[in-house]
C-alpha cells in the first residue's frame, strides 16, 4: 500500500524524522546531536551525577533554537551587505542586537584565542583546553 504524499513542511514528531512546519529539513537535522549536549551537560555535575533523558531533549532543542535565532539575524546582515560568509563578528553583532550584550565578552576572548590558535596552525584554537575523557 503506497503512503499518501505529505505536504512540504507538514508537521512531524521527533521520532518519525518527518519535516517541521516551519522549513524543509527534518527537526533531527536541526538540532545539535544529543551525545554533544549531554557531554557538555555532564561537565557541569559531580562525577556521580545523572541527567534525565528529557533534561537532554529539552535542551537540545533550546540550544539548537538558540544557535538559529543567532545565526538568522547574522545571516540577514550578511545578506543586506551581500556577502555570503557569516563570520564570528557578524555572529557577535547578531548577539548585541537580540539582547544578548552579557556573552559578548566572553566570545571575543574566545573569538580571539581561536583565531591566534587559527593562525599557529591548531584547528582546535589556542588555550588547548581540548581533552579527550
Amino acid at each position: 500500500m503506497a503512503e499518501a504524499p505529505t505536504s512540504p513542511g507538514g508537521g512531524g514528531s521527533h521520532e518519525s524524522g518527518e519535516h517541521s512546519p516551519r522549513s524543509n529539513v527534518r527537526e533531527q537535522d536541526r538540532y545539535l546531536p544529543i551525545a554533544n549536549i549531554s557531554r557538555i551537560m555532564k561537565k557541569a555535575l559531580p562525577a556521580n551525577g545523572k541527567i534525565a533523558k528529557d533534561a537532554k531533549e529539552t535542551l537540545q532543542e533550546c540550544v539548537s533554537e538558540f544557535i538559529s535565532f543567532i545565526t538568522s539575524e547574522a545571516s540577514d546582515k550578511c545578506q543586506k551587505e551581500k556577502r555570503k560568509t557569516i563570520n564570528g563578528d557578524d555572529l557577535l553583532w547578531a548577539m548585541a542586537t537580540l539582547g544578548f550584550e552579557d556573552y559578548i565578552d566572553p566570545l571575543k576572548v574566545y573569538l580571539h584565542r581561536f583565531r591566534e590558535g587559527d593562525a599557529k596552525g591548531s584547528v582546535k584554537g589556542g588555550d588547548g583546553s581540548t581533552k579527550k575523557d
